[in-house]
C-alpha cells in the first residue's frame, strides 16, 4: 500500500515533465511544417557535376577516318 503512495505522485510528476516538454517543443516550432522536410528528399534533383573539358578529351580517342 506505501507503494502505491508512492508511485502515484512519481508518476504525476513524470507526466508534468513529458507535458512541459511537449509544451516547450510546440511553442518552439518544432511541429510548424512536418510534411515538407519528407517531401523534400523526393522532389529534389541532386545537382549532377559536369565534366572537364581538358579530361574529356583525354578520354576518348581521337579517331579521325580519311
Amino acid at each position: 500500500m506505501i507503494v502505491i503512495f508512492l508511485l502515484i505522485p512519481l508518476s504525476i510528476v513524470i507526466a508534468a515533465g513529458f507535458l512541459a516538454a511537449f509544451i516547450w517543443a510546440v511553442r518552439t516550432g518544432q511541429f510548424e511544417d512536418t510534411c515538407t522536410p519528407a517531401m523534400r528528399v523526393l522532389l529534389e534533383e541532386p545537382k549532377l557535376k559536369k565534366p572537364d573539358t581538358e579530361h574529356e578529351n583525354l578520354e576518348k580517342p581521337n579517331l579521325k577516318l580519311k
